[in-house]
C-alpha cells in the first residue's frame, strides 16, 4: 500500500472520528435542555420527509408516489420507529407497483 493511500485512509479516519467524539465528551457532563431533548426527538421524521419526499416527486407513476407518501405519513403518526416506517413504505411501494 501506498504511503500517501494510507495518510489519505489515517486522516479520513481522524476527520470522521472528531465529529463523532466531541458529542459524546460534550454532552456527557451537561444536563441537555427538556424542549432540546423533545426538538431531538423530532430528528427521524424530518429524515424521513428528507427520504420519502423526493421519491414521491420523481416517480413516474404519479399514484404509486402518492401511495408510498400516505403510508410513510400514517405510519409516522402512529408513532412507529423510523426503520419499521421505511420498511413497510417500501413493501407498500413495491406491492402497489407490481400488484395491478
Amino acid at each position: 500500500m501506498n504511503t500517501t493511500t494510507l495518510d489519505i485512509i489515517i486522516g479520513m479516519m481522524v476527520v470522521t472520528y472528531i465529529p463523532r467524539m466531541l458529542p459524546a465528551l460534550l454532552f456527557d457532563r451537561y444536563r441537555l435542555p427538556d424542549w432540546f431533548g423533545k426538538w431531538l426527538r423530532n430528528i427521524p421524521y424530518a429524515a424521513l420527509g428528507a427520504l420519502i419526499f423526493p421519491g414521491i416527486i420523481r416517480e413516474e407513476t404519479p399514484l404509486i408516489g402518492i401511495i408510498g407518501g400516505l403510508t410513510a405519513g400514517v405510519l409516522s403518526l402512529l408513532d412507529l420507529h423510523l426503520v419499521l416506517v421505511m420498511a413497510i413504505t417500501i413493501f407498500v411501494a413495491f406491492i402497489a407497483v407490481y400488484l395491478p
